[in-house]
């Protein structure tokens, strides 16, 4: 990607404390405090600290470190799809 274009992806994202009640109908809990890592480069910190891309049909949630796509979320009519592959691990405490 040219700098250009790394920077307008940038300026369409926020941190991933503007999806909590997206997070929160989810897991039915807050969990912008949660932690995770990326499974990409290591990268550990809580959910709410990750890069959110909005604007698309669904939701990405991005390592600021590395850019890896650690969680997204597509909701349909009918179905909510999570694909969580970029994270080696989101905990949830009790």
């Amino acid at each position: 990607m040219s700098v250009i274009t790394d920077d307008v992806n940038r300026s369409l994202m926020t941190d991933g404390n503007s999806v909590a009640g997206l997070l929160y109908d989810l897991f039915a809990r807050e969990m912008t405090a949660e932690p995770t890592e990326c499974a990409a480069c290591g990268r550990e910190g809580e959910l709410g600290t990750l890069l959110a891309f909005t604007r698309a049909p669904g939701v990405v949630l991005r390592c600021p470190a590395c850019d890896n796509a650690m969680l997204r979320v597509v909701r349909t009519a009918s179905h909510t799809y999570i694909d969580a592959r970029g994270a080696a691990y989101l905990r949830i405490a009790r």
